[in-house]
C-alpha cells in the first residue's frame, strides 16, 4: 500500500515537473508561430477573372489558350468581356468589379485622360498588335493626308480608338470636314468594301485573316507610315515595323510594296494586388503561349517587358531577370506554392524550438535536482558545526538531524532516469554520519574525511 503511495505521488510530482519545464516552451512557441502566420502569404485563389475586347488585338483567341494553361494547374479563369482595352483598363482599375487581369493595348488607359490607373500594372507585352489604316482614293504616305475623309475609328473605348485618335490629333485632321465613324471591326470592313467609308483604322495581328483578306481586296489601299520613326520617338508604346512585300500571298504578291508599320503592343495587365504565385504562373503561361514566331514577333521575343504606358510589376520585373522561380521549376504549381509560404515557417523552428528543445530537458532536470540539493544546507550545515567542536549531547543532535534529512531525501519522488542525484546525496550523508560516529566515539578523524561535494 505505501510502495502504490509513492507511485501515485511520484507520478503527480512528474507530471507537475513536466508541466512548469513544458508549459512555458509551448506558450512562446505558439506565440512564434502566430506572429510568423501573420506574415505568411496567404494561398493564391482558384479562380481569376479577366477582361478582354474579343474582337480587339485577337485576345479572344489568347484567352482561350490561357483558360487552357491555367485549368491544367488548377486555376480557373473567367472571362468578362468589353467594349475595347479603355473599358477593360476602367474595369481592372475599379476596387469593387472583381477583375483580376485584362487584356490590353499599349498606350491605352483607363478612360481618364493621360493618366495612368493607380493600382495597375504590367506583367509584360505579349506580342505586336500592328495599326492597319485602310483606304480608298489616292495614294497618302500618312493619316495626315486622309483629312476631310470619312474615317472608321472604332467604337468608343477602344484601342483602336484610343490610337487612331492619338494620330489623328497629332496631325490636326480630327475635326470637320473629317468625320469620324465609331464603328465596329466587322462594320468598318463591310464599309470600305462597299465604298461607304474612306478609311478604317483597325489594330490586329498580321496573321489576322481578315486583315489577309482586306490587304488583297482591288482598289483597297494599305497606308505605310513614311514618319513612322517620328512616332515611336513621340509615343514610346509604339513600335515600327516592315511588312514584306508578298508576305500575305505570295502567288499575288500582296501587299505589292513593303510596308511600314505602327504597332502598339498586347499587354497582359493585373491588379497589383495579384498574388505573386499567381504572377508568376500567368508569365508562365504568356510564354509558352506567346514564344513561338510570327509574321513579325521573333522566336522567343515575346513576352517581354517593352514600354507600354503602365510600370511593370515586381514580379514581372524579378521573372525578366532571372526567370521562373526555382521551385516553380521543378515542382507543380501546388506544391511549389505550399513550400514556398511554409518556408517562413522555419523561422520559428529555428529560433525558438531549436533552443527550446535543449532548454526544456535542462529546466526539467533542475526541477528534479532542486528538491534534493537544498538538504545539501543541512549537509553543510552540519560539517561547519563539526569544526567547531561540539559536546556530545550537540553530536547526538547533529546526528539526529542528519538521520531525518535522509528519511525526507528518501520520500522523494525521482524519475528512474535521475537517480543517480538521490544516491548521490546519500554517499554524502554516510561521509557526514562516519564523521560524526567517529566524533562520538572519540575517535580521531581519518584523512580521508573531506568536505562535501555536490555533484553537477
Amino acid at each position: 500500500m505505501k510502495t502504490d503511495t509513492l507511485k501515485a505521488q511520484l507520478k503527480r510530482t512528474l507530471r507537475r515537473d513536466l508541466w512548469i519545464a513544458v508549459a512555458p516552451a509551448t506558450l512562446l512557441i505558439a506565440l512564434a508561430f502566430a506572429v510568423t502566420f501573420y506574415f505568411v502569404k496567404p494561398a493564391p485563389p482558384k479562380t481569376l477573372v479577366m477582361a478582354l475586347a474579343p474582337e480587339e488585338g485577337g485576345f479572344n483567341y489568347m484567352a482561350k489558350r490561357y483558360q487552357k494553361f491555367l485549368a491544367q494547374h488548377g486555376v480557373t479563369l473567367e472571362l468578362r468581356n468589353t467594349k475595347g482595352s479603355v473599358g477593360s483598363v476602367a474595369l481592372l482599375s475599379a476596387e469593387d468589379s472583381g477583375v483580376d487581369i485584362a487584356f490590353a493595348q499599349s498606350g491605352t488607359t483607363g478612360g481618364k485622360g493621360q493618366e495612368v490607373p493607380e493600382h495597375v500594372a504590367s506583367l509584360g507585352s505579349l506580342a505586336y498588335v500592328p495599326l492597319w489604316v485602310f483606304y480608298r482614293g489616292e495614294p497618302v504616305d500618312d493619316v495626315r493626308g486622309l483629312q476631310g475623309k470619312r474615317i472608321a475609328v472604332g467604337p468608343e473605348d477602344s484601342g483602336t480608338r484610343a490610337l487612331a485618335m492619338t494620330l489623328l490629333q497629332a496631325n490636326k485632321v480630327d475635326t470637320a470636314p473629317t468625320e469620324l465613324l465609331p464603328l465596329d471591326r466587322d462594320a468598318a470592313i463591310d464599309a470600305l468594301t462597299q465604298g461607304k467609308v474612306d478609311a478604317v483604322f483597325l489594330v490586329s495581328s498580321a496573321e489576322s485573316p481578315r486583315i489577309q483578306k482586306l490587304a488583297a481586296v482591288k482598289d483597297v489601299r494599305l497606308l505605310s507610315f513614311t514618319r513612322a520613326e517620328a512616332y515611336t520617338r513621340r509615343y514610346p508604346y509604339l513600335s515600327r515595323h516592315v511588312l514584306p512585300q508578298g508576305v500575305f500571298d505570295f502567288a499575288k504578291d500582296v501587299p505589292d510594296r513593303d510596308v511600314v508599320l505602327l504597332s502598339p503592343n498586347a499587354l497582359l495587365l493585373a491588379k497589383d494586388s495579384l498574388h505573386p504565385a499567381l504572377a508568376y504562373l500567368l508569365m508562365r503561361a504568356a510564354s509558352e503561349i506567346h514564344g513561338s514566331a510570327g509574321i513579325l514577333d521573333k522566336t522567343g521575343e515575346f513576352p517581354a517587358p517593352l514600354a507600354a504606358g503602365f510600370p511593370l510589376s515586381s514580379e514581372a520585373k524579378r521573372y525578366y531577370a532571372t526567370g521562373v522561380p526555382l521551385l516553380q521549376r521543378y515542382l507543380p504549381f501546388w506544391a511549389a506554392n505550399l513550400v514556398d509560404r511554409l518556408w517562413v515557417m522555419l523561422v520559428p523552428i529555428i529560433a525558438v524550438v531549436v533552443p527550446l528543445g535543449r532548454a526544456v530537458p535542462a529546466v526539467f532536470l533542475w526541477r528534479v535536482r532542486s528538491r534534493i540539493h537544498r538538504w545539501y544546507a543541512r549537509l553543510k550545515e552540519i560539517e561547519i558545526q563539526l569544526e567547531e567542536d561540539p559536546d556530545q549531547e550537540m553530536l547526538q543532535d547533529m546526528l539526529k538531524r542528519l538521520e531525518e534529512a535522509e528519511r525526507e531525501v528518501n520520500r522523494i519522488a525521482v524519475p528512474i532516469a535521475y537517480a543517480e542525484n538521490l544516491y548521490f546525496f546519500r554517499e554524502h550523508v554516510d561521509v557526514v554520519r562516519r564523521r560524526l560516529t567517529r566524533r562520538l566515539a572519540g575517535a580521531p578523524e581519518h584523512k580521508d574525511a573531506h568536505p562535501l561535494q555536490m555533484p553537477a
